[in-house]
């Protein structure tokens, strides 16, 4: 049976005071408390600490071995402490994070700098994975994920939603006209995914539903590589707001078919493993995030992150 801190503490704790009492009362505790975890500790090491007389205390030679470590052991315990402590205040080490490689471009990188001035006692690891991973087995802090999560043993922090719209350059619409019915789009150049093919139904209305399944004319695995295609003019694409916002700003995409558009956001979700005491690093980052991100109960509803 190993020995506890209560049990080392409260024999320091005698030694230093002179007696158990003046210890019970140093510690808030009781003095029967303190002799109980004194008895239980010298039982433990199968040794006699402390000869006890009526006037006073004195420690076995045994004792006085024991006493050095204990206070090696105690201060250190002490240390680690407060550098936990020192850790709640300047949140410090290596933070991993994984995300998608277009929400990493298009959404925390652009944070980096400000998160870095903020915080510069932590240490960032930015990797990016286009499908989910084991978090313990890349050895990942925390991951941001697109989309409806499923069911699992990792705890998810909403960040914000994003909206997807039906995108084409003004020289492509120049070029080959304005759809103005869903089924127009029939005539056009349509960029998709090469998976998940869910992303190829489009969230636009027509006279069967609210999803247009498309035929891609060109397909890529990648948003980014999507979203250069849409550029250069090569067709019309449906992505994400997160990653067209700058665009869509400066009038390099315009958006087609608006009217037709269906409300679909995708929420867009921080996980991590359950832990009862999550680092502060984590914690500073998640709320980092949101601050910049958007409250999902306000503004990060819109779709609209905020900078």
């Amino acid at each position: 049976m190993k020995t506890s801190l209560e049990e080392m503490l409260a024999f320091v704790s005698v030694v230093d005071s002179g007696s158990i009492s003046a210890a019970a009362e140093q510690l808030e505790q009781t003095a029967s408390g303190v002799s109980r975890a004194l008895s239980r500790l010298e039982e433990k090491l199968a040794v006699t600490l402390l000869r006890r007389t009526t006037r006073r205390l004195e420690l076995t030679e045994e004792g006085e071995l024991f006493l050095a470590q204990a206070r090696r052991i105690l201060a250190s315990v002490e240390e680690a402490e407060e550098q936990m402590a020192l850790r709640r205040q300047a949140p410090a080490g290596r933070l991993r994070i994984n995300t998608a490689s277009p929400f990493m471009l298009h959404v925390i990188v652009p944070l980096i700098g400000e998160f870095r001035a903020r915080y510069p006692q932590i240490e960032l690891e930015l990797n990016s994975d286009d499908r989910i991973i084991d978090l313990l087995e890349r050895r990942t802090d925390l991951a941001i994920r697109i989309g409806h999560l499923p069911d699992s043993s990792l705890h998810a922090r909403p960040l914000y939603h994003s909206r997807r719209r039906v995108l084409a350059s003004p020289e492509y619409l120049r070029r080959h006209g304005h759809p103005v019915r869903s089924e127009d789009l029939l005539g056009h150049c349509l960029i998709g995914f090469t998976e998940p093919d869910s992303l190829n139904e489009w969230p636009l209305r027509h006279a069967l539903g609210e999803r247009w399944r498309i035929t891609p004319s060109l397909r890529a695995s990648s948003g980014d590589t999507m979203l250069e295609l849409a550029l250069a003019g090569e067709g019309l694409v449906c992505l994400s707001d997160f990653m067209t916002d700058a665009a869509r700003a400066r009038g390099a995409l315009v958006e087609v078919l608006a009217e037709q558009r269906v409300e679909v956001r995708q929420p867009i979700n921080a996980v991590y493993y359950r832990n009862t005491a999550l680092a502060s690093r984590i914690t500073c980052f998640l709320d980092f995030l949101s601050e910049h991100l958007g409250d999902p109960g306000q503004g990060g509803m819109s779709g609209e992150p905020r900078r």
